[in-house]
């Protein structure tokens, strides 16, 4: 497995809508063994193929404390959503930055397993939000979208120290 390079914001491909997969491949198959082990290593609990500039609509999520409930899905959309839940978020493309996001706490997601298989379940609280925000990168969304002008502003002006720090290291 490789560690690859997460992007940063403000690069324009966190913003750009991803093209479906048409088919599985053995080339996809190790991308989702790339992503893994990369959001692991980071360390996060999600990761969209954007994020390493890869422009196709692949995810891959694992919010277990023992990291051992991998899920990777491929084209995954979220067909039904209820409730209401607000979630402190983070983005491993916005580093140091966190804000509370309110989301739908109750989702159903379709999409295709790492095999090929069409796949539909339901999801709660914290792999409702994690599924969520990581749809929302296929979609050439940020978390940070989801705040108010000024909470947005005050998150980026955040981004911006902390990675100025970063350098200054």
């Amino acid at each position: 497995m490789e560690k690859l390079d997460i992007v940063l914001y403000p690069d324009q491909g966190l913003r750009e809508m991803c093209k479906p997969v048409a088919e599985m491949s053995d080339d996809m198959d190790k991308l989702i063994d790339d992503m893994f082990y990369t959001m692991y290593d980071a360390p996060g609990i999600g990761l969209a193929a954007p994020q390493i500039a890869v422009q196709e609509r692949v995810i891959v999520v694992d919010v277990s404390e023992s990291k051992d409930q991998p899920i990777a899905l491929i084209n995954p959309e979220i067909v039904r959503s209820a409730g209401e839940i607000t979630w402190e978020e983070g983005c491993l493309s916005i580093p140091g930055v966190y804000a509370k996001v309110t989301r739908p706490s109750d989702i159903i997601v379709r999409g295709m397993d790492r095999d090929g298989n069409n796949i539909e379940f339901e999801a709660n609280e914290l792999l409702a939000v994690c599924l969520q925000h990581e749809i929302d990168h296929l979609n050439g969304k940020l978390f940070v979208d989801h705040l108010s002008g000024l909470k947005r502003t005050r998150a980026l002006q955040k981004f911006k120290k902390h990675m100025e720090a970063q350098q200054a290291e």
